[in-house]
């Protein structure tokens, strides 16, 4: 392997670590609980109903309690394709699984799925896949059914997994596409310009810590953005030119393009992936921490913050052109876990290695990483919990499946303040739309996962928003005008030529 493609391939170790797609980053509460309150309101979000005179109609269904609702306490019944699933009865799972609801979580967040790979049963979890049960999807303790299947080490079901996983993940962006089209045909064409300073309390890390002034045009249904920030992971920052722009009116496998201005090169944001990189990315996830990270806002307060020294007043400033209210953010968690029980120690002391020598300031190419084919680990021992344990433990509490738990868990509260300003021309709703088009850069998705949380009124012109465990970030809104462009701005120039690897994790 050439020392290009080490770099690339070991990039991709930290870039992806957390297991999810380009827009994949750890997601907060919030979003959990509201993929909860979807499920109980629609009975069937995965699959089509086939009905006849046999079947009861979709509102004769009855929907089972939810996990984390004050719900009587279940029973064994309540959850029977998790049940079959549990005691491997492919058989009766094939008669269920088209009148079930194959999302539902038991009592200790778990989907089939889940069940399925924590246990072993391959030929339930291919079936649950080919009924496309979600693979996105957290249990009470932060997993999902892929880190589980990393956890377990069968190298086929993490593959199946993955591959399932990017599907899903193009769907819903092509699901998304025509509401967010429509969102930004409605919006005006504007100009806004935005500052982001990291910051770390870690001394020597702060001192690397970049800053970036990211301009962004939208006219019509066409964005762009210009940034120097080209990959920020917690360990390393890589500099340089970059513009990242969307075409609405093109297909959605020509929409998103890149541009590297200096090398003068571009490269279409990938929407399948060879199996080579398939592979690689296998390679990369079982040699890897699982790790999950939940930025929880359940306790969440806003309190003005206060300025002056014998007589306190609330806190008004300008931020830019724009007059804002300053308010301190109280109890924001982010809650992380880190498991290694499918690692060898070779693993790890490797894995130590690279992170000490980049923290250091080192370089990938410096590295003697090369990484091999990963054969399936051995299979934990057979599971000896019965369902009526598993179904009758404390909720939340389930007893451990699968292979035994190696897990480090941190919890680390965040001091925050935010700005909201009642005279910026742009609503929360307006900023979300263009940064749901513009989340793969990993940054700018922390920034709308944010903004997601019910905030003090106005819109939030400067704030503060964890990034990774050991950094944070101030967001300041520099300007903002309604303006026009001219339209080659959102085209490819004619000097430059397609580089398909040039950004390997986008």
């Amino acid at each position: 392997m050439t020392g290009e493609k080490a770099e690339r391939v070991a990039n991709c170790r930290s870039v992806r670590r957390e297991h999810r797609l380009s827009k994949e980053e750890a997601e907060t509460e919030q979003d959990e609980e509201a993929g909860r309150t979807k499920n109980r309101t629609k009975l069937f979000p995965n699959h089509k109903l086939i009905k006849s005179p046999s079947q009861p109609q979709p509102q004769q269904l009855q929907s089972s309690p939810a996990f984390g609702t004050d719900a009587p306490p279940a029973r064994s019944e309540d959850f029977p394709v998790h049940e079959c699933v549990f005691k491997g009865d492919i058989r009766r799972l094939s008669s269920l699984i088209r009148t079930r609801n194959i999302a539902q979580k038991d009592l200790h967040g778990n989907t089939p799925l889940h069940l399925a790979v924590m246990l072993g049963h391959k030929e339930c979890a291919h079936l649950l896949l080919a009924h496309n049960a979600l693979v996105k999807v957290k249990n009470a303790q932060g997993w999902s059914p892929l880190a589980e299947a990393i956890s377990y080490g069968d190298r086929q079901m993490i593959t199946a997994l993955l591959r399932k996983l990017k599907q899903q993940s193009r769907e819903n962006v092509e699901e998304k596409r025509p509401r967010l089209l429509k969102a930004l045909k409605e919006l005006g064409d504007f100009y806004l310009e935005l500052h982001w300073d990291f910051q770390s309390w870690v001394p020597l890390l702060s001192r690397i810590l970049p800053s970036d002034a990211c301009k962004i045009y939208k006219q019509g249904i066409n964005i762009r953005l210009d940034t120097t920030l080209i990959d920020f992971t917690d360990m390393k920052c890589q500099r340089g030119d970059l513009s990242f722009i969307f075409n609405g009116d093109a297909a959605p496998s020509e929409s998103f393009i890149v541009l590297d201005n200096e090398q003068k090169v571009y490269q279409r944001i990938h929407h399948e992936e060879s199996e080579m990189e398939t592979e690689e990315e296998v390679d990369i996830l079982m040699s890897s921490d699982i790790y999950s990270a939940t930025l929880s806002t359940k306790s969440i307060t806003f309190t003005r913050a206060q300025t002056g020294w014998l007589f306190r007043e609330d806190k008004t400033e300008r931020v830019g052109n724009f007059l804002a209210e300053f308010y301190s953010v109280n109890g924001l968690v982010l809650e992380s876990r880190k498991r290694r029980e499918h690692l060898s120690e070779e693993d790890i002391l490797r894995n130590k290695a690279i992170m000490e020598s980049l923290s250091k300031g080192g370089s990938l190419m410096e590295q003697s990483f090369e990484p091999v084919r990963r054969q399936s680990l051995t299979a934990p021992p057979a599971n000896t919990i019965t369902w009526e344990e598993y179904i009758s433990a404390e909720p939340g509490k389930a007893p451990h499946l699968g292979r035994e738990l190696v897990c480090k868990e941190s919890k680390k509260t965040f001091k925050a303040t935010i700005a909201m300003s009642q005279e910026f021309p742009l609503g929360i709703d307006s900023l979300l739309n263009v940064l749901e088009v513009i989340a793969p850069f990993k940054h700018f998705n922390k920034l709308r996962e944010f903004v997601q949380m019910k905030l003090p009124p106005g819109f939030p012109v400067k704030l503060d928003i964890p990034v990774f465990p050991t950094i944070t970030a101030t967001v300041t809104f520099q300007e903002f005008r309604y303006d026009g462009f001219d339209e080659s701005i959102f085209s490819i120039p004619s000097d430059y030529r397609e580089d398909p690897s040039r950004f390997p994790e986008l």
